[in-house]
Formats: structure tokens, sequence, C-alpha cells
């Protein structure tokens, strides 16, 4: 079944540099940095980036994270603990907006 995503892209994603060398150096270099061990290890951070990839629904980023976290160790379920997290902040944060709502439908009422 053809879709929009290609998994095979993946691979191309350094190509986006071609025409922007310079500024795809300075991205990967500080994509690089951040990803390396420091206050966090780099098993704590591809967690935290495969959160964030289901929060901005990226295929490409799910597939990359997904490995990432396989290869620093990882399990499926620390995994799937970290697809939950992001999930109920997620969904908190449209309940939350819903005190938005009620404060328009109080204002309009009065």
């Amino acid at each position: 079944m053809e879709t929009y995503y290609k998994p095979q892209d993946l691979g191309k994603f350094e190509e986006i540099g071609k025409e922007a060398s310079e500024l795809a150096k300075k991205f990967f270099d500080y994509y690089n940095a951040v990803f390396a061990d420091g206050e966090l290890t780099e098993r704590e951070k591809a967690l935290i980036g495969l959160a964030v990839a289901h929060t901005v629904q990226c295929p490409y980023c799910i597939d990359a994270y997904t490995q990432a976290c396989l290869e620093k160790g990882a399990s499926v379920g620390e995994m799937t603990e970290a697809v939950h997290v992001v999930t109920a902040i997620r969904g908190g944060a449209s309940l939350v907006h819903g005190v938005q709502m009620r404060n328009v439908v109080k204002k309009l009422s009065m």
C-alpha cells in the first residue's frame, strides 16, 4: 500500500543539507550534542525523544527513536510507558483548556 511517509526516506535525512550545508551542519552538530551523554544518559534522551515523536506525530521520528531506544537498551515496556506519559500530558493539556471554555461561557452568560 502506498503511503505519504516512506520508511526509506528517513535514511535520506542528511540530504536536507545539500543546498544549505552550513545550516545543516549547525543543526546536526547541535542535534548530536543534545543527544550525547550529559546530565541525562543517551538512553534517557532516546526515551524522551520517542515520547516527543509521538506528541508531534512524526512517523520518521517514531521509527528513529524506537530504534535508538532499542540500541540504548530500553525495553518495550519502558518505551510503551514513555508513550503513555506523553499521552497523559497531551490529554491533560486538552482538558485544562476546558477552563478557558468555562471562562468564556461564564462571561457570555452574564
